[in-house]
């Protein structure tokens, strides 16, 4: 089987690795493949992970334990929890500690001709969905994350900070709750990106005082900056991890009492119904496409600066 995978010695095509095993779980033709920052991060160290990568994806399922979803066009949910144990069981399944997540941490992913997942995962894919719409839902539902956690008032200032994979995303949903958002990025390309209706600004431009700060940035400075720019009783919502040290003293967040939020994953049915209504259209952020053959040099390619999204199909 044709896969893209990480070893010790840095990612590599491959030709013959083993098909999936089932047992019980769904198995999944491959359509197309989203990187993301993630899968670059592994491919750097995080996490120590081994095997096939890739967990932005679409495809069809082939064989599976109800009959109906055989044929149907997917997409799937990353993580993959015990079900039974008490954190699941208080309805906290994302958080299971005996979790395993697709092409992340102690599952292969799903840059391979075929996968497999949990049945449970599984979302069918509506009709009027493309597939190169379908590959976001992953990272789409990762920014409606933050509307669950935090409820966005249309009469707030928003700011968003980093346009890269996910921050392009977060910001157009969150310019549906009818706030003012402003997308920040230093790169003059990535703003042009946003639809109109979303401003934008350089990181030198921004005024302090806004009410919502959301980091998407993947830096320390970044999380520098969201510090600064919110205002006293205001909130921080941190969608990326940073490795770095970070140079932000938490004694002002107390002083000003504000709140950071950490944000992950997110619902997958409503990013399917954000996609089917139009209300979120990411496929201008497509800047590439690979086969799977070509895998290795697409991730070199999804690592370039002006890159946003590169697809791999197999």
């Amino acid at each position: 089987m044709h896969a893209l995978i990480l070893t010790d010695d840095g990612p590599r095509f491959t030709t013959d690795y083993p098909e999936p095993a089932l047992t019980g779980e769904a198995r999944i033709r491959l359509s197309l493949g989203g990187i993301c920052a993630t899968d670059l991060e592994l491919v750097s160290g995080y996490m120590g992970f081994t095997g096939v990568l890739g967990h932005e994806w679409v495809g069809v399922v082939e064989e599976a334990s109800e009959p109906d979803l055989v044929g149907r066009r997917v997409v799937g949910e990353i993580n993959c929890p015990c079900r039974i144990c008490a954190t699941c069981l208080a309805g906290r399944p994302t958080h299971c500690p005996h979790r395993t997540v697709l092409g992340i941490a102690g599952r292969n992913g799903a840059f391979a001709e075929r996968f497999s997942l949990p049945v449970d995962n599984l979302f069918v894919v509506p009709d009027a969905v493309p597939d190169e719409a379908a590959v976001f839902v992953e990272p789409l539902a990762a920014a409606l994350q933050i509307l669950v956690q935090a409820h966005i008032k249309p009469t707030q200032r928003v700011v968003v900070l980093g346009l890269g994979r996910l921050g392009q995303l977060c910001a157009r949903v969150l310019a549906l709750s009818g706030a003012e958002v402003t997308g920040v990025s230093r790169t003059e390309a990535k703003r042009s990106l946003l639809p109109s209706g979303i401003a934008t600004a350089h990181p030198d431009d921004v005024a302090p005082g806004a009410d919502v700060v959301v980091d998407c940035t993947g830096s320390a400075a970044g999380m520098a900056l969201a510090a600064r720019l919110v205002r006293p009783g205001g909130r921080v919502v941190l969608k990326t991890t940073v490795h770095d040290p970070l140079p932000v003293s938490p004694t002002m967040w107390v002083i000003d009492e504000v709140t950071v939020i950490g944000s992950r994953c997110g619902p997958f049915g409503p990013a399917l119904r954000l996609l089917e209504t139009g209300a979120v259209d990411p496929r201008p952020l497509i800047t590439g496409r690979a086969s799977l053959e070509d895998g290795v040099d697409a991730l070199t390619e999804a690592a370039r600066p002006g890159s946003i999204k590169v697809l791999l199909e197999p």
